[in-house]
């Protein structure tokens, strides 16, 4: 039997249809079809875009066997025919050619199961029917009655063969319809199939309805506006928009460009519709630019003598700082005109960094803001976003500008180290034009799109480290380095301000409260050990508490604090271990280090036993330290003759060096004499004092190089109670930035080469 591949569609038996004939391997099989009784077998294509011949995997197995009835119009290209389908069959054996494609078919049985089951399957499925008639026009033409017979049967392949050509669309479902044999099976597809169209009906329905709302709605809104519009007008209230833009544009004091920027915004908004989504944004954009100040001005103080006073009034120390701001306000009165310059605080938290802007801003009668750095990550959040993006805003800049409402505020930029950078952008690149004094008086935000002059902004920056600030970021700015607190210097902060502020907050009247100065020191030496006093103001805080609780017992009473009654209010003491110097000791020594909180000490020990010569470092110990390490080792080897030591020890001696807390990593240079030291106290079982602290890189000719951040390790070695401390000479230009309290108790002994390092740090 001759085969016609149909592309896209097929149809059911006992059905009479209209076949299009274009192809030639369809013209032939039309024409093999009324040689040989007019019949033919249509099968659907898999694939229903292939227009070349299909073979025998490009077809579906199971068709119909119709009859050609008659032929219909005809052009070149192709013609119609009318066509009766008779029952499906499937192709058994399959023979094709280039030209026409032939097969052996063989009809399909179809059967039922259960007739109860077929019967209640037919129910359901022309209740759904029913139900689907609602939504498609189709459905109105299956009249179930058509089906049963005199006695009450179903011919349910009628049925199902009626169903499925009316109401399946989709291809994949009509031919599993098909090719299903069991009836049952087949009137289960069709329910399922009419409750999927159903459910998708509805759902076509709810949107529909929605957009229908949105459309009344959205022509109510547009009515309405216009009707308001259009009394607006009658009243002559139409201009009033542009003309309140216009009055706020002259009065706020833009520059030439920035005012022709903004009218030609405005000129835009006014030949916009109202509810234009455009028109919002440049609403926003225009309040932005009128918001912004372009020139108020608040006037300076002038008055040297209050402002140095207002300072030490917030402040205790910090002189470098204040000297800095009265200086400024000094040439501000010889120039009178001076552009603000950019000022960053480095130095170990706790010690008054960000405070201390509160109290500049307060001494030069300015306002103060503060933008937090920290964690920020993306460049948009400086410069802010541009207008296509939908809710774009200006960026933290232009924000605080605005906030403040003049163009020389005090503009705090609070962990600068802090900044990230990721694939939205690097803030610390956009912070370049912003802290640069020949670039910012034209700073661009992205929203604004127009130049803003920075230049009278006192910008003031803080850090607690500048390793993580990029170095052309850094050249930008005038670095002020704070160090940590003496324990004087505490002691002053506490009894002025810190428990003061304590004693407001906790609503503790003045006098209930005394805490004499050995018992501030008490707190510093056995319950903070910090640079700065954030701990000491808990501390302080803590011991409030307490005695707001006993104020309220008894409203009464008054309280003492002594170092010997301390442990009540704060128990046990945390640093109980840590003070105090150690005793005289063969192997081990303690050296200074400097980290980001404020100078620390560190011990260092080294222990020899029998093996080959082998070095072991341990403590979490950076490379830089390990070489140090590897360096006084091969110093303290060549010094042996000098110092009475075999040679022949190095070879049958194993050392090992070690750095406690080996949980905290350890890096750099300055830990080399104290390496040296411990080497050769350990060769030479000669004790190092226990009252002796150093620092100092060394070289393998064993001279001593100068090491930075002395005045940190300084006072750490001043909180223990170390009595002298060995610095390189060439640190020794430093000591004058040493408080005169620590140079009073603590010896520093400068040195040029190790030699004199043991002579002041071994006990012989």
């Amino acid at each position: 039997m001759p085969i016609f591949a149909m592309r896209g569609n097929f149809f059911f038996p006992n059905v009479r249809a209209k076949v299009e004939i274009a192809r030639e391997i369809s013209r032939n099989a039309f024409r093999f079809g009324i040689d040989h009784g007019r019949k033919i077998f249509l099968v659907s294509q898999i694939d229903p875009d292939r227009a070349d011949v299909p073979a025998e995997t490009d077809l579906y197995t199971v068709g119909v066997i119709a009859k050609i009835t008659s032929i219909g119009s005809a052009t070149a290209e192709k013609f119609e025919i009318m066509v009766s389908t008779l029952e499906a069959a499937r192709i058994t054996r399959f023979n094709a050619s280039p030209d026409l494609l032939l097969a052996d078919v063989e009809t399909l049985d179809y059967y039922i199961v259960n007739k109860d089951d077929a019967r209640a399957l037919f129910d359901m499925t022309v209740g759904y029917i029913k139900q689907y008639a609602e939504v498609n026009t189709s459905a109105e033409r299956i009249d179930p009655k058509t089906f049963t017979t005199p006695d009450g049967g179903v011919d349910y392949l009628a049925f199902t063969n009626v169903v499925g050509n009316e109401l399946v669309t989709r291809l994949a479902d009509r031919q599993s319809l098909l090719e299903e044999n069991n009836l049952e099976t087949r009137m289960e597809k069709i329910c399922a199939y009419i409750i999927g169209e159903l459910d998708i009906a509805a759902a076509e329905k709810r949107v529909a309805n929605r957009v229908k709302k949105q459309i009344a709605d959205g022509q109510k809104e547009y009515y309405l506006r216009e009707q308001m519009k259009a009394i607006s007008a009658e009243l002559g209230e139409d201009a009033n928009e542009k003309q309140e833009y216009l009055d706020r544009i002259k009065a706020c004091g833009m520059p030439q460009d920035v005012a022709e920027k903004a009218n030609k915004e405005l000129s835009r908004l006014s030949r916009m519709s109202s509810t234009s989504p455009d028109a919002a944004v440049i609403r926003n954009y225009l309040d932005w630019l009128c918001d912004v100040p372009w020139t108020n001005e608040t006037q300076d103080n002038a008055d040297l003598a209050l402002a140095r006073k207002i300072l030490d009034e917030d402040h205790y120390g910090l002189d470098k700082i204040k000297d800095r701001i009265v200086e400024y306000l000094a040439v501000m009165q010889l120039t009178h005109k001076l552009n603000g310059p950019i000022l960053c605080f480095v130095g170990p938290p706790g010690v008054g960094k960000t405070s201390i802007v509160k109290s500049i801003a307060r001494a030069l009668g300015r306002k103060y803001l503060r933008v937090s750095l920290g964690g920020v990550r993306d460049e948009a959040e400086i410069r802010g976003h541009r207008r296509t993006y939908v809710g774009a805003i200006p960026g933290k800049i232009i924000y605080m500008m605005k906030q403040a409402g003049c163009i020389n505020p005090v503009l705090l930029l609070d962990e600068i180290d802090k900044m990230g950078k990721d694939n939205r952008g690097d803030p610390a690149s956009a912070m370049l034009e912003v802290l640069d004094p020949e670039q910012n008086n034209t700073f661009t935000d992205h929203f604004l799109e127009v130049p803003y002059d920075l230049s009278k902004v006192l910008f003031v920056c803080t850090a607690n480290a500048t390793d993580d600030i990029p170095e052309p970021l850094l050249d930008r700015m005038e670095v002020i380095e704070l160090s940590g607190y003496t324990e004087l210097e505490k002691i002053e902060i506490a009894n002025k301000f810190l428990l003061k502020k304590n004693l407001a907050l906790h609503g503790i009247p003045d006098g209930v409260i005394t805490i004499s100065d050995r018992t501030y020191a008490k707190i510093v030496e056995r319950y903070t050990g910090e640079s700065g006093v954030r701990s000491l103001e808990r501390m302080i805080a803590a011991i409030c508490r307490k005695v707001a609780l006993k104020l309220v017992e008894n409203p009464d009473a008054k309280v003492e604090v002594t170092p010997d009654n301390l442990h009540e209010f704060l128990g046990t003491e945390k640093r109980k271990d840590e003070q105090g110097v150690i005793p005289d000791t063969v192997g081990s020594a303690r050296g200074l280090a400097w980290t980001r909180i404020g100078g620390v000490t560190l011990n260092v020990d080294a222990t020899l036993f029998a093996g080959k010569g082998d070095v072991q470092l341990t403590g979490n110990l950076g490379d830089v330290m390990k070489e140090s390490a590897r360096t006084a080792i091969s110093l303290v080897k060549s010094l042996a003759d000098k110092y009475g030591i075999d040679k022949s020890r190095f070879e049958t001696t194993d050392i090992h060096i070690h750095v406690p807390e080996g949980a905290v990593p350890k890096d750099g240079p300055s830990a080399g004499v104290t390496m040296a030291t411990v080497v050769m106290s350990a060769f030479s079982d000669i004790p190092v004092s226990g009252q002796v602290a150093m620092t100092g890189e060394i070289t393998l000719r064993g001279k001593v190089l100068p090491i930075g951040g002395l005045r940190e390790k300084a006072l750490a070695a001043y909180r223990i109670g170390i009595k002298k401390v060995i610095i390189p000479k060439g640190n020794e230009i430093d000591l004058d930035e040493i408080p005169d309290e620590v140079k009073k108790v603590v010896e520093f002994v400068p040195v040029e080469t190790v030699d004199e390092v043991f002579d002041n740090a071994l006990v012989k």
